[in-house]
């Protein structure tokens, strides 16, 4: 019986775990097997005991050994207020970075819902429970970026990251979840000159590679410091380069927002977050960039036409306002 075997095997699990794992992951890596009520039993003991930190919810929650965990960081942006004002500002952080990134892909919940669902826990009447599950996820998703700040970006860390944006879970093989796309992928927009623009992205055979140079470029970035007016041109780059790529069969968007404020953690700086009022201007400005840029693949590089990336670098000073008014 599972259950007279010993907890503590589960610990072996995450001793060469960066990343937060989900209980299905946990599962796989046990070195026996242990049905799913006994290991979510396991999991909640260790939480109390404080072995164990547990991130997200529902079938979003993924786990992290403390012991591995260097805490959320206190971040430089944060360290001249008390210990309360600097939770009470990452949760206001939180909140908004959650509600425009959301809302942005179509949302509809409020800044004031998306407070009240992740502070309260509870739904707001008449809103779909997708959205709810966007909401939470994306505030899990914020957590392993946090998280991430302290240790090497790894493939793995991005199929967690899709895991936590990627609520709706299809059973489909052309749409994989936590895992790179199979199918080509690609947009209709249309352009600041009212044209109709066919943005193709990069090939699923050509993903692996341009991803690994993302990778690459977020950990390299990671050893700098850098400053606000610095910021933007750092955080718009990666951004962009996601987006190029577009990596994933869906949540791209979510997930460029987020890891390209890995180098501004990082360097102790606050994030950059995109406002639902200028949706219309950063969607136009990333297809011109796109278009121009033209397809992605092997041999282009993740950003083949850097000198295009100037009113995309303004475009994402202007939008860090939004934090710092948080923090002023």
């Amino acid at each position: 019986m599972a259950d007279k075997k010993n907890p503590t095997i589960i610990f072996e699990v995450f001793d060469d775990a960066q990343e937060a794992l989900s209980i299905h992951q946990i599962q796989l890596r046990l070195p026996i097997p242990v049905v799913e009520r006994t290991l979510r039993r396991w999991l909640s003991n260790a939480v109390k005991d404080g072995k164990l930190k547990r991130i997200g919810n529902k079938r979003n929650t993924q786990y992290l050994k403390v012991s591995s965990i260097q805490a959320t960081p206190t971040f430089k942006f944060l360290q001249e207020f008390s210990e309360n004002k600097q939770y009470q500002i990452l949760k206001q952080i939180r909140d908004l970075w959650t509600h425009t990134s959301t809302a942005i892909e179509g949302n509809t919940l409020t800044l004031g819902d998306t407070h009240f669902i992740l502070e309260e826990g509870l739904t707001v009447s008449g809103k779909p429970i997708k959205e709810h599950q966007e909401i939470l996820g994306h505030a899990s998703a914020i957590e392993l970026v946090y998280l991430s700040v302290n240790c090497n970006i790894t493939e793995t860390f991005f199929f967690d990251l899709h895991r936590s944006v990627q609520t709706e879970v299809i059973n489909d093989i052309d749409k994989p979840y936590g895992a790179w796309k199979v199918r080509a992928n690609g947009t209709y927009t249309i352009g600041a000159d009212e044209k109709s623009i066919y943005l193709e992205y990069a090939l699923p055979q050509h993903v692996a590679t341009l991803m690994k140079q993302v990778i690459n470029l977020i950990n390299d970035y990671k050893k700098f410091s850098f400053d606000l007016k610095d910021a933007p041109i750092y955080y718009a780059k990666i951004h962009a380069a996601i987006a190029h790529i577009h990596p994933f069969w869906d949540g791209n968007g979510r997930i460029a927002r987020l890891a390209a404020n890995i180098p501004l953690l990082s360097s102790g700086l606050p994030p950059i977050v995109i406002p639902v009022s200028k949706r219309r201007e950063y969607i136009q400005i990333l297809a011109k960039y796109e278009f121009e840029s033209g397809q992605l693949n092997a041999k282009s590089g993740i950003i083949p036409k850097p000198e295009l990336l100037e009113k995309f670098n303004h475009f994402c000073l202007e939008c860090y306002q939004e934090t710092l008014n948080i923090i002023s």
